[in-house]
């Protein structure tokens, strides 16, 4: 008995490692919209901020840095000073005690639609019971909702030519590693995405 609860443990232990240095996969539902002509390859483009994401100037900052590693695997280059595109950059977060099987009966029902709460482009988190850590329930285990938001406009007549959704939700706390697997996503199919939403999956490390 002894010797196999040994061999069950090292299995189980080597197992967890194995998991822990493999992979993980960001799933996001993806949706696109794009007018012709559509962005050639190579175009340059700037960053711009809403009045309102001008009070976390370095939060935002941030945001730019990994959709600008995004927008460059796509052939797009930020140029301040010549730019022929301008990039809009939001990034909404909400964060729930609970993920939506495990709610108390006396919760709301969750859910994510596209637009929810991204319209000043900053980060925001939120939690359905205001509380974090203990409850009557028991443990809390806080599940993650994000969506990533990319609006690009002509810089010559400031219509839009290209708008972007990302989607994502899970138990995964490390924004910093999330989001930029969710602007890949949402910049999958550029220039010419196909219609409907999609579901992207990009691979990160553990």
């Amino acid at each position: 008995m002894f010797r196999v609860l040994s061999l069950a443990t090292v299995l189980m232990a080597t197992l967890w490692l194995t998991a822990c240095g493999g992979m993980r996969l960001v799933e996001s539902d993806v949706r696109s919209f794009a007018n012709p002509p559509f962005i050639p390859t190579g175009a340059s483009y700037r960053f711009e901020r809403l009045p309102s994401q001008q009070t976390d100037a370095q939060q935002q900052a941030r945001l730019e840095t990994m959709a600008q590693t995004a927008l460059g695997k796509v052939g797009l280059k930020r140029h301040e000073a010549a730019a022929s595109y301008s990039v809009q950059v939001s990034v909404g977060t909400k964060v729930d005690p609970f993920s939506p099987w495990e709610r108390p009966s006396m919760g709301s029902g969750a859910g994510w639609n596209f637009g929810f709460g991204v319209q000043t482009g900053n980060v925001m988190i939120a939690s359905r019971s205001g509380l974090f850590g203990m409850t009557g329930f028991g443990m809390e285990s806080p599940y993650y909702w994000r969506q990533v938001s990319l609006i690009v406009r002509s810089v010559g007549n400031n219509q839009v030519v290209y708008e972007t959704h990302a989607a994502n939700d899970g138990r995964w706390a490390d924004s910093e590693a999330v989001l930029p697997a969710m602007f890949d996503a949402a910049l999958q199919g550029f220039p010419n995405p196909p219609q409907g939403v999609r579901r992207i999956n990009v691979e990160i490390p553990r």
